[in-house]
């Protein structure tokens, strides 16, 4: 047993915080969740942890901040919005200059972080960014083409179920699709990127499914397709519903009948598509949820890694 975990609090004490606080408390090995944070103090993510023994505030960072448990906090996961997010920010550093965030917003104050991309690139930033759940989920995939060819273009479609989708969701649409598009490039690696989100309503809900098209240089079908799943086995290793929908498609491009990419021109080359699947492992929300499952894996590995580097 680790007797020496960081101590860890959590703003946001809605789906994914509430869902984030449980994954801590039963496979965390580098971390502890000292405190849950929310601003409604009738939430069932607060009524929750204080029934699992974590300390509470209904009064946002600024009552953690006068929390006792304060003085011991590492880590600080923001689950908030990417509108809070810059408060919190700069009230967190006020107090404790070098205290480690993980954004699970898209403000993206901090370096775009994708764990299986460029995570240890960034281990010592202070504050890293989650992307979003499309951006988890698809930038991989980009980044497993990118890593075989020339990646000139990439676009991802991420749906989710309606109902997976919380207040901060759905009022982050446009950080959402403005964070991703960035990220797809600066850490994908492709030259142009688009991001949509598609919020599902049907019944029963569905899983998350994601859909990725890479405009690549040409290169060798068997090396991309090889690439790709092996970056799915890596990401799988921390997000256990993540899989492959259905086997990598190609189709080739030629030089005489080219495609358009809006703002970077006329493309000839190898067009790569991934049909892909997350399963939520309904922790707190059920296992339609996994662009929420995604999240929290991909913010607990994020954490658990660096509090590693922190005393090796």
């Amino acid at each position: 047993m680790n007797t020496n975990k960081k101590k860890v609090a959590i703003l946001g004490s809605g789906n994914i915080g509430t869902d984030l606080m449980i994954k801590i408390l039963r496979q965390s090995q580098h971390l502890q969740i000292s405190v849950l944070v929310g601003i409604d103090a009738a939430s069932d993510g607060l009524a929750r942890a204080r029934k699992m023994g974590v300390a509470v505030s209904h009064e946002g960072v600024e009552g953690l901040i006068g929390m006792p448990e304060f003085a011991d906090i590492e880590f600080v996961f923001d689950a908030t919005s990417a509108s809070a997010h810059l408060d919190n920010e700069t009230l967190l550093r006020r107090h404790k200059p070098d205290i480690r965030i993980i954004d699970l917003t898209p403000a993206a104050i901090g370096p775009l972080c994708v764990p299986v991309v460029n995570l240890e690139q960034n281990l010592s930033a202070t504050n890293v960014n989650m992307v979003t759940c499309g951006g988890q989920a698809t930038i991989p995939m980009v980044a497993a083409v990118s890593r075989v060819a020339e990646v000139h273009y990439a676009e991802i479609v991420a749906s989710i179920s309606s109902k997976s989708a919380g207040p901060g969701t759905r009022a982050n649409i446009d950080e959402f699709t403005e964070t991703t598009s960035r990220a797809i490039e600066k850490v994908g690696g492709a030259a142009k990127g688009k991001a949509i989100i598609v919020l599902n309503p049907a019944e029963p809900p569905l899983i998350m499914r994601d859909t990725v098209y890479v405009l690549s240089a040409m290169a060798n079908e068997d090396e991309v397709r090889r690439s790709v799943e092996e970056m799915v086995r890596a990401v799988n290793d921390y997000v256990p519903g993540y899989r492959l929908k259905q086997r990598v498609q190609f189709e080739q491009i030629p030089v005489d009948a080219p495609v358009n990419i809006p703002g970077h021109g006329r493309f000839s080359g190898l067009k790569t598509s991934i049909f892909l699947e997350v399963e939520g492992a309904a922790h707190y929300l059920p296992a339609y949820a996994g662009n929420l499952d995604i999240m929290t894996c991909a913010a607990l590995a994020t954490a658990e890694r660096i509090a590693r580097s922190m005393v090796n």
